[in-house]
C-alpha cells in the first residue's frame, strides 16, 4: 500500500485488491482507477439526547461484516432521535451501514444528511443553499435485516443520521466512511521551520488528491465536474505532489473531445486559454512529446481563433463567458485586465509550442498577436487577481504590482486566483509577503475546523464566527451556512476545492526552489528562496525519481543547500 497523508494514519482499513483472474463477464470492461479505504467514526459531535442509546460504542472497532452476535450493543435511535458523527477528515466516497438481527425483519428507514460542516448536517434542503446538486447528500434510505448497505457517494467530513417514523426503533451494529480514491504515493514532499506551512502544504496536497477521481475534479461535493481553468492549480499541485498522473491527461482530452474548437471549454474564453498554458506546463515537467504532438491540430485552430479576438489596436475582445475568478466576476474593468494578461500568456506559450511542434507558421502568429496585445495598456482596477496576471505576463513590472498585491496584506484573494498573486508576489522576490498571506489566508481556514480548502474564503467571514467542526454556538456565525456568493451561497459552498490547493505548489516551487529547466527534467534548476525560514527540506517529482532537497540558512544570510539528485538529471547553475 502506498503512503497517504499523516492525517490520516492510524484510521485507514485497506481493502484488498480484486484478483488478476477476472471472469470473462468482465473482460474488456473499464476498470476503475479507484481504491476504497474503510474510516471509523472517530467522535461522536451530537446526540438528541433522549431516545439514542450507544452512540460511543460506533467508536470502538468493528468486524465490517453483519454477525448473529454483535461485539458490542449496536447504536440505537427511538422515534426521532439522532446523531452526528466526525469521521476526522473530509473524504470523497460513501456511507457504509451495517444492521444487526432484530426480531421484526420490516426494517425502517433512516435520514442521512451529509456535510463539510457539522452545521450542514443539520439543514433542510432549500435552507441557506442546502441542495442535492450532482451528489445527494440530503436522503432516506431503507436498511436492511441483518445486513450492510452503502449509501452516496459524496464529499464530506460529519454525517447526521435520524429516525424517521416516531414510532420506530432503528439498531446499527456499525458505520463506516467508505474513502474512494487513487492509491497514488506522495512522491513529493514538504517541510520547513514553520510547521503551520507545513499542515497547509499537506492539506492542499490532501484537497487535491481528492478530487483525483476517474476524471480531475474541482469539488468532491458539488461540482463533481471537469473546469478547465480549475485544473491549472490542482495540475500544479500533482506536477509538485504525485507527478504524472494518468488523471490529468485523460481529462484534457475529455473536455477537448465535447467541445468543438468553435466554443470555449465549459462556456467560458479564459477556460480554453488554461487548456493551452496547463499542456505546456505539463509537457515542461514529463517531456512526453508525443502526447503533445496528438493535441497539434486542436491546438492550433484553437489558438488561430483566438488571436482573432485580438482587435488592431491590441485588445482583447474575447466573448462567451468572461471570467477570473469570482470576487473580481461583476467588476469588467477587472477581467478585462485579466483576459488582456492570459490572451497575452496564452500567445507567448502558443509560439513556443508550435515552435516544438514545427509549426513557423502558427508560431509566428501568436508571436506576432503577443506583441499587438502589448500595446494596450488597460485600465487599472486595483484588484488583485488581474494585477497579478499582468505581472506574470511580463505586461506590468512586479515591484510595482507587488505594491498593489501587499496593499492590506491578505484581502481581496480568493482560493483560485490567490495562486497567481502568490506567482506575482515571488516574481517580484516578495517571498515572506507570500508565506505571510499563506499563512493567514490559508491557515485561517485551518483555525476553524478545516481539513482542505475552500471553494472561496474571506478572513472577514471569521469575526464573531463558529468553528465548522462544532455545532455553533448561539451569538456566532455560521462560518459556513451564513456566507458566500454567486454559485455558492451558504451551504452550496464547496468546502474540498482543487483549484484551492495552490499553496502547496508554491511552497515546493519556491521555497525548496524546484523547476524544470529542460523538458521531462533533463536540467533541474533549484533556487531556494527560504525568507523568513530557518529551513526547509522535502523532495519534487521527476520522471527520473525525486529530486531530495535540504536548505539552511547561514548565520551571515546565505543558504547551504544538500540535495541529492535522481540519475539523469543534471541540475544548471
Amino acid at each position: 500500500m502506498n503512503l497517504l497523508p499523516a492525517i490520516l494514519a492510524g484510521v485507514l482499513v485497506f481493502t484488498a485488491t480484486a484478483s488478476a483472474r477476472l471472469p470473462n463477464l468482465v473482460a474488456g470492461s473499464e476498470k476503475s482507477a479507484l481504491s476504497s479505504f474503510f474510516l471509523p467514526p472517530v467522535r461522536v459531535v451530537w446526540s438528541s439526547g433522549e431516545g439514542v442509546a450507544n452512540a460511543d460504542k460506533l467508536l470502538e472497532p468493528k468486524p465490517g461484516q453483519a454477525v448473529l452476535k454483535d461485539p458490542a450493543p449496536p447504536l440505537v435511535l427511538k422515534g426521532k432521535s439522532g446523531v452526528i458523527l466526525d469521521f476526522g477528515v473530509e473524504i470523497s466516497g460513501d456511507l457504509e451501514l451495517i444492521t444487526p438481527i432484530t426480531e421484526s425483519k420490516d426494517m425502517p428507514s433512516v435520514r442521512i444528511r451529509f456535510g463539510e460542516s457539522v452545521a450542514e448536517t443539520s439543514a433542510e434542503i432549500g435552507e441557506r443553499g442546502a441542495q442535492n446538486d450532482h451528489a445527494l447528500r440530503d436522503f432516506n434510505v431503507k436498511l436492511p435485516w441483518l445486513g450492510k448497505t452503502t449509501v452516496g457517494p459524496s464529499g464530506y467530513r460529519f454525517v447526521r443520521i435520524d429516525g424517521i417514523d416516531e414510532k420506530s426503533e432503528v439498531r446499527i451494529s456499525q458505520i463506516r466512511a467508505v474513502l474512494k480514491l487513487r492509491d497514488v504515493p506522495y512522491v513529493g514532499s514538504f517541510r520547513c521551520s514553520d510547521e503551520r506551512l507545513d499542515r497547509i502544504w499537506q492539506t492542499g496536497a490532501w484537497t487535491v488528491h481528492l478530487n483525483m477521481q476517474d476524471y480531475l475534479w474541482d469539488g468532491v461535493k458539488r461540482d463533481r465536474l471537469v473546469w478547465l481553468g480549475d485544473m491549472h492549480p490542482e495540475v500544479s499541485v500533482i506536477n509538485a505532489v504525485f507527478g504524472a498522473n494518468e488523471v490529468v491527461p485523460r481529462s484534457l482530452d475529455m473536455t477537448r473531445d465535447i467541445t468543438p474548437v468553435t466554443e470555449w471549454m465549459n462556456g467560458i474564453s479564459s477556460y480554453s486559454m488554461w487548456w493551452i498554458l496547463i499542456h505546456e506546463d505539463w509537457f515542461t515537467h514529463h517531456g512526453d512529446l508525443a502526447y503533445l504532438k496528438q493535441q497539434q491540430p486542436y491546438l492550433t485552430a484553437l489558438l488561430k481563433r483566438l488571436a482573432g479576438f485580438v482587435d488592431k489596436d491590441g485588445r482583447e475582445t474575447l466573448d462567451g463567458m468572461r471570467f477570473l475568478d469570482w470576487p473580481t466576476f461583476e467588476n469588467k474593468t477587472a477581467v478585462h485586465e485579466g483576459l488582456q494578461a492570459m490572451m497575452h500568456l496564452t500567445m507567448e506559450s502558443g509560439a513556443r509550442q508550435m515552435a516544438l511542434l514545427g509549426d513557423a507558421e502558427t508560431a509566428a502568429l501568436c508571436t506576432a498577436t503577443a506583441a499587438r496585445l502589448k500595446r494596450h495598456v488597460p485600465e487599472a482596477s486595483g484588484r488583485k487577481s488581474p494585477a497579478a496576471l499582468l505581472a506574470l505576463a511580463g505586461l506590468r513590472e512586479p515591484a510595482e504590482v507587488a505594491k498593489v498585491l501587499a496593499k492590506d496584506g491578505p484581502k481581496d484573494l480568493s482560493t483560485f486566483y490567490g495562486f497567481y498573486v502568490l506567482n506575482a508576489l515571488a516574481k517580484a522576490g516578495e517571498i515572506d509577503t507570500g508565506l505571510d498571506f499563506i499563512s493567514r489566508y490559508w491557515g485561517g481556514m485551518l483555525d476553524f475546523g478545516a481539513t482542505t480548502f475552500w471553494e472561496d474564503f474571506d478572513l472577514a467571514w471569521t469575526e464573531n464566527a463558529g468553528r465548522i467542526d462544532e455545532p455553533v454556538p448561539p451569538g456566532k456565525k455560521d462560518l459556513h451556512g451564513d456566507f458566500g456568493a454567486h454559485c455558492y451561497v451558504g451551504f452550496r459552498h464547496s468546502f474540498c476545492h482543487g483549484w484551492a490547493g495552490g499553496p502547496t505548489a508554491w511552497l515546493s516551487r519556491n521555497v525548496l526552489g524546484v523547476s524544470p529547466a529542460e523538458p521531462g527534467f533533463a536540467k533541474v534548476r533549484i533556487e531556494p528562496k527560504l525568507g523568513r525560514l530557518q529551513w526547509a527540506e522535502g523532495s519534487y517529482p521527476t520522471p527520473k525519481g525525486p529530486v531530495r532537497v535540504r536548505h539552511e540558512k547561514q548565520p551571515d544570510g546565505s543558504i547551504k543547500s544538500d540535495i541529492t539528485l535522481p540519475p539523469g538529471v543534471v541540475r544548471v547553475p
